[in-house]
């Protein structure tokens, strides 16, 4: 067997690729790193909370945050073609300036939020479902903004508001 076909041999077992030819098996593998990559991010984000105290490692064990990337066409009925965002939060607890910290990263990112559905309370859960337009300016200026970028924002704004209240 070549260096390449064993190679590419071991990276299908790592990946757990079914996969019969390099393109679908290099395919597998990125997918495969994506998903890791989405993980150490997530564990980042949990120690950095649990090093500041236990109570707020928990918050942050108990935050769900999706994005997914929506055709806003669909969903208006408008004439031009414009990409948007669905995020969706969650978390076992509110904390104080929450909500302002989430909005903030996306206006920050550039995403004008066109609807959102918003529940929480003190001491109480936390859920944030909203619809984002990638239109904003300073997307335009930053280059493309994907739902990993924003996905990652939002997690960084919960970590340093969970942060910031502990402090």
């Amino acid at each position: 067997m070549s260096g390449k076909k064993k190679k590419l041999q071991l990276l299908r077992s790592v990946t757990k690729s079914d996969a019969a030819n390099k393109t679908s098996i290099l395919v597998d593998a990125s997918k495969y790193i994506k998903e890791l990559k989405d993980k150490v991010e997530e564990a980042t984000a949990a120690s950095a909370a649990d090093s500041s105290s236990s109570g707020s490692g928990s918050a942050v064990a108990a935050t769900q945050v999706s994005v997914s990337s929506v055709d806003l066409d669909n969903i208006s009925n408008s004439s031009s073609s414009r990409r948007g965002f669905r995020i969706n939060v969650s978390m076992e607890r509110s904390r104080p300036g929450l909500l302002v910290s989430v909005l903030e990263a996306l206006e920050d990112l550039g995403i004008d939020v066109l609807d959102a559905d918003v529940s929480f309370g003190e001491d109480t859960a936390f859920r944030l479902e909203a619809l984002g337009s990638g239109d904003g300016q300073q997307q335009a200026a930053s280059g493309s903004v994907d739902a990993q970028k924003v996905r990652q924002a939002v997690l960084q704004a919960i970590g340093k508001c969970i942060n910031d209240g502990d402090a």
